[in-house]
């Protein structure tokens, strides 16, 4: 099963490079843009075919390593 990880920064955590893209990319001369925050996603193959159990693995791995659940929110996607 394919797994997509989005790890975002909370709302109010100071994102210094969300705040450098915006700064680069007025410099470009694309006018209007504000409020740009950054993240990541992480891809993961699961030998596991239960949605159910490939979520809760996958929640315990975000838990544990992949974001840090005090400044990061996460969402999970699953291929199916």
């Amino acid at each position: 099963m394919q797994v997509r990880v989005h790890v975002t920064l909370k709302p109010g955590v100071l994102d210094p490079q969300g705040k450098a893209i915006e700064h680069a990319l007025q410099a470009l001369g694309f006018a209007g843009v504000g409020g740009v925050r950054q993240g990541k996603v992480i891809e993961l193959t699961l030998d596991e075919d239960d949605p159910a159990r490939a979520r809760e693995s996958v929640e315990a791995m975000c838990r544990q390593l992949l974001a840090n659940t005090v400044i990061e929110n996460y969402a999970i996607e699953l291929d199916t």
